[in-house]
């Protein structure tokens, strides 16, 4: 029978082992990149990750952090999200999402939001049927 746990990510092995599901959303980071992009955003952003491991192998991984601005008041922003793409339509990117809703009640956010790249429309689908998200806005970037 197979077995599904989350765990929130704390050491650094944890989240090196997290890199190799991480990577294939966040292709442009090699490993030593992304662990330092991660310390920094936990030591400076409260940053989190957590992990969905079936059988001890990590299928899918999140990444967020609580936030609090005048428009959307105190909510967890969802900076990552990718479930393994040997192992997705399973539910687990799902199972994490609702780990993630879970945290935010227990800890009085009033809510969750993230952004996803616009050619990403399984994604979208997900959010807003599986998941029950509604568009509220774009996202501008400068790069500079």
């Amino acid at each position: 029978m197979d077995s599904l746990t989350i765990k929130e990510l704390q050491s650094r092995e944890e989240i090196i082992a997290a890199f190799p599901v991480i990577n294939q959303l966040r292709t442009h980071l090699d490993e030593n990149s992304y662990l330092e992009l991660v310390m920094d955003a936990r030591d400076r952003d409260m940053y989190q990750m957590a992990a969905l491991y079936e059988d001890n192998e990590i299928v899918a991984v999140a990444g967020f952090k609580p936030m609090i601005t005048l428009y959307y008041g105190r909510f967890v922003w969802v900076c990552d999200l990718v479930t393994d793409a040997n192992q997705r339509s399973k539910g687990y990117g799902e199972k994490l999402l609702t780990y993630i809703h879970d945290w935010a009640k227990e800890n009085n956010y009033q809510s969750v939001a993230l952004s996803s790249g616009l050619q990403r429309s399984d994604a979208h689908r997900f959010y807003e049927e599986k998941m029950h998200y509604e568009k509220v806005s774009y996202v501008f970037k400068n790069k500079f």
